[in-house]
Parts: structure tokens; C-alpha cells; sequence
């Protein structure tokens, strides 16, 4: 797999931005969704993102572990698989029509700005858009699993459901440390299987790997800076810049 300069870059910034996200600002991982499809293209970079993912997973397990909330996990979790299983079908019904363009770059698109407004209504609205009761567990549930198996944009959901609930920062961090880390390992089989289904239109391939493992030291500088550096990060500037470089690649996917 050939990569030009830029594509190099881009792929950095990811490597970067997905350890940050998951150390630090947990909102900047919606600009790797967005931006991710421009190296690999819609349904390859959904497989590509997962090891890339999961290595981070593993120091945001290790920082905050002991500040998760297994009650939550437990709540949301039978229906996060439901979730899971409807995106693999979705993945899988893809395959089986192809089309002349590759049409995850347009989802992922559509999704993520569907999240950033998620994000914004949340800001405006405050409690009147939490997701109290089991209904709005179980919504969040199903919901996060398609998103993060089509995806990987199930953050932004789990992040309001989760500040709804009132849960403070430090807890909120090692509950969707240990929740995406299981999550996550949950997916490599799935997009195996779905890559061994149709080997034409493969989610994981050892090109993209290979890839994954240059980028690796990328996400444990992003891991280790994302702790240190969160405390002198203006927040309110910090995730304004985000939201709008998210955007701006969000609609460049949706017009790929």
C-alpha cells in the first residue's frame, strides 16, 4: 500500500489524536473517524483504526482503571453486542451489493455530523437531552454498538450518556477505558469474519497492519502527552477546534 506525503501525515495526526483521546480529551477521537477514511478509504479504515484503538485502550485501562463504574458497564453492555450484531449485518449487506463507490466515507460522514450535533445539543440543552432511564440506556446501547462497528465514532455517544448520568471526570474515564476496551476486542473477530466472508472488500489486511505498527510509538506519545498536557489545555477553546475540523471533514466525506 503505497501512501503519499500527506497521507503519511494525516496518519500521524491520527496516531497522535487517537492516544490523546484517550488519555486526555476524549472528544478529539470524532476528528480521527473523519479523518482515517482519507488514508484507507470508508470500509478499509473501519478495520485499520481498531489495533490503533486498542493499544491505546491499554494505557487508558492502566491510568484509570480503578475509577470505572462496573454497574454502568453491565447496564449497557447487552445491548451494546445487540448493537454490534446490526452493524456486522450492515457491514455484511455492503458486501453483498457493491456499488461503484465505496459508500462507508458518506456514512462515517453523515454519522459523525449526526454526533457533533449530539454534542451541541447537549451543550445547549443541558439535563433536558439526558438519556434517563432504561430506555435511554438501552437506546445508548444499541446505538453505540452500530456507530463503533460501522465507524469507531461510538464516543460521543457514550460521552453524554455517561456526563448525564452526572458521573465525574476521573470516573468517566475509566469507565469508557474499560468499556471500549472490551468493546474493541469484540470487533476483531467480527471484522475478521467479515473479511474472510468477502476477501474482495476485506475490513482487516495485513497491509494495513503493517501500517498500524509503524503508528504504534505515535499513540503512546499521544497516551503520555494527553495526561500530561490536559491540565494547561484551555477546554472550551480545545474542543470548539475540534468540533469544527470535525465538521469541515465530515463534509468533505459526505461529498467523497
Amino acid at each position: 500500500m503505497q501512501l503519499e506525503p500527506l497521507q503519511i501525515a494525516v496518519g500521524c495526526l491520527c496516531a497522535l489524536l487517537i492516544g490523546f483521546s484517550k488519555t486526555g480529551v476524549p472528544g478529539t477521537g470524532i476528528l480521527v473517524v473523519a479523518m482515517m477514511p482519507y488514508l484507507f478509504g470508508g470500509r478499509l479504515s473501519v478495520g485499520a483504526t481498531l489495533p490503533m484503538l486498542i493499544f491505546a485502550d491499554c494505557f487508558a485501562v492502566a491510568f484509570y482503571r480503578s475509577h470505572a463504574q462496573w454497574d454502568r458497564i453491565r447496564q449497557l453492555t447487552p445491548w451494546v453486542l445487540l448493537g454490534l450484531g446490526v452493524g456486522t449485518l450492515f457491514l455484511k449487506e455492503l458486501a453483498d451489493h457493491p456499488r461503484a463507490k465505496d459508500p462507508l466515507g458518506p456514512i462515517i460522514g453523515g454519522i459523525v455530523l449526526a454526533m457533533l450535533a449530539l454534542t451541541l445539543l447537549r451543550n445547549r440543552l443541558g439535563e433536558r437531552l439526558a438519556p434517563h432511564g432504561p430506555i435511554g440506556t438501552r437506546a445508548t446501547g444499541v446505538l453505540g454498538g452500530f456507530t463503533t462497528m460501522v465507524s469507531n465514532a461510538a464516543g460521543p455517544v457514550m460521552q453524554i450518556y455517561l456526563i448525564a448520568t452526572g458521573m465525574p471526570k476521573q470516573q468517566l474515564m475509566g469507565t469508557t477505558a474499560i468499556f471500549f476496551f472490551l468493546i474493541n476486542l469484540a470487533k476483531v473477530p467480527l471484522l475478521i469474519w467479515l473479511t474472510y466472508y468477502d476477501p474482495s472488500k476485506p475490513l482487516i489486511t495485513l497491509q494495513t497492519f503493517q501500517i498500524n505498527l509503524l503508528l504504534f510509538p505515535l499513540i503512546l506519545v499521544g497516551a503520555l502527552g494527553g495526561r500530561k498536557v490536559l491540565p494547561h489545555i484551555p477546554q472550551k477553546a480545545f474542543n470548539n477546534t475540534v468540533l469544527v475540523l470535525s465538521a469541515i471533514a465530515a463534509v468533505r466525506l459526505l461529498l467523497s
